[in-house]
């Protein structure tokens, strides 16, 4: 095999993720059904009167929102991805091409998906602190760890792209891809 031949076969080799996006978005259903189940639980414990205790109902707020956030990480991740490592995704300024995805590269992916990380974990902390009560010390303590531990990676990976880039016109391009 030429080393031409290798480079293509190689090049070509990153079609090779399209299953792994394909698993992604079965997983996205899967998402997609889990909230369907937990809004329809809340409901029905609502207007049947099972649910009248505030922080039950906020609770599944929370779980509602902690289902909708994944779902949204693993939109990033499949649509993000794809566009950075396998193929250009022609939209055809379509009126609904999410506006981070014209300016998507390896670097803005992982600050989005470590903020989208930070989110989810905030509101996990957040059910752990309306049930603290229930919650032994030591969890709560080891939660509140592992979430600054994130809040920390993301800003280090904010800071690491933000040092990559080097002309101030890079730094507002890359400045708006993160906001």
């Amino acid at each position: 095999m030429r080393p031409k031949s290798l480079g293509y076969l190689m090049f070509a080799s990153r079609w090779l993720q399209v299953p792994l996006y394909l698993g992604l978005i079965v997983a996205q259903g899967v998402y997609v059904w889990q909230f369907m189940v937990e809004l329809w639980h809340l409901i029905g414990d609502t207007f049947t009167g099972r649910t009248g205790v505030e922080i039950t109902v906020m609770l599944s707020v929370l779980g509602l929102i902690d289902v909708v956030m994944i779902s949204n990480l693993l939109i990033m991740v499949i649509v993000g991805g794809y566009e950075t490592f396998v193929s250009r995704i022609d939209l055809n300024d379509h009126p609904d091409e999410p506006e981070w995805l014209s300016h998507v590269n390896a670097n803005v992916l992982k600050v989005k998906l470590a903020t989208a990380i930070v989110g989810i974990s905030s509101v996990h902390l957040l059910q752990t602190f309306i049930r603290a009560a229930e919650i032994p010390n030591e969890k709560i303590m080891w939660q509140t760890i592992i979430h600054l531990a994130f809040v920390f990676s993301a800003i280090g990976l904010a800071w690491i792209d933000r040092l990559l880039v080097s002309s101030p016109a890079e730094r507002t391009h890359a400045q708006k891809a993160v906001t």
